[in-house]
C-alpha cells in the first residue's frame, strides 16, 4: 500500500501542478495546487477515520514528493494539448491509486463495508475537487464525465475482494489498472453518467 500511496501522491501532484501551469499561476500557486491535490484527499480520509494528526501532514517524504512534482510541472515545457493529455493520465492514475489505498486504510482501521467504500471514493476524488475549486473550475466529480463512478467501482472491488480473502497485492494492482483504464476510456470515448432531462422550451 505504501507504493500505491507514493504513486498516487506523485500522480495527483503532477495533475494539480499542470492545472496551475495551464491556468498561468505563479510558482506559489502551482505548488499549492500540487500539494493540495496530492495530499487533500488523504487528509480528509484520516479526519473521517479519526486519525489525527493526518498522516499526510506528518509524512515528510510525501510532502517533499508532492513539492518535487509541483516544481517539475513549473519547469515543464510543452503545448497546451500535451499538458491536457498529461493532466488526464496523471489524474486517472491518482484516482485509481487513492481509491484503493483509501478503502484499505478504512478497512484496516476497522470500518469495512459501506464506510470503507465511501472513504475510498472521498480519498480518490477529494484532492481533485479541492484542486478544481482553487483553480476556479467546476470539480470533475460534479461533471457528467465518469469520474467518481470508476473510483466507486474500484472501492467496491477492494472491499469485496478483501472479504473473500483475495485482496492481495496482485488484486490491488489489477483494480488500479481497471479504474485508471476506465477513467481514461470515459474521457476518450466521451462516456457520461446519466443527467436529468431538461424540459424543452416552448
Amino acid at each position: 500500500m505504501e507504493l500505491l500511496d507514493v504513486i498516487g501522491v506523485f500522480a495527483f501532484a503532477l495533475s494539480g501542478g499542470l492545472v496551475g501551469v495551464r491556468r498561468h499561476f505563479d510558482i506559489f500557486g502551482i505548488l499549492t495546487l500540487a500539494v493540495v491535490t496530492a495530499l487533500g484527499g488523504g487528509i480528509v480520509r484520516d479526519l473521517l477515520l479519526g486519525i489525527t494528526p493526518p498522516r499526510n501532514i506528518t509524512n515528510l517524504p510525501l510532502v517533499v514528493l508532492a513539492l518535487g512534482a509541483g516544481l517539475f510541472t513549473f519547469f515543464f515545457e510543452g503545448t497546451v494539448e500535451r499538458l491536457r493529455r498529461l493532466v488526464l493520465v496523471a489524474d486517472a492514475v491518482g484516482l485509481a491509486a487513492f481509491c484503493v489505498t483509501g478503502t484499505l486504510t478504512a478497512i484496516n482501521a476497522g470500518h469495512p463495508g459501506m464506510e470503507a467504500i465511501l472513504v475510498g471514493v472521498i480519498t480518490a476524488a477529494g484532492g481533485g475537487a479541492i484542486r478544481d475549486v482553487l483553480a476556479g473550475q467546476v470539480p470533475s466529480v460534479f461533471s457528467p464525465e465518469l469520474y467518481a463512478l470508476p473510483a466507486l467501482l474500484g472501492s467496491v472491488l477492494v472491499d469485496v475482494t478483501q472479504r473473500l480473502g483475495l485482496g492481495g497485492p496482485l488484486t490491488q494492482w489489477l483494480v488500479v489498472a481497471l479504474v485508471c483504464a476506465l477513467r481514461i476510456a470515459a474521457v476518450k470515448f466521451n462516456w457520461k453518467s446519466p443527467t436529468p432531462r431538461r424540459p424543452e422550451r416552448e
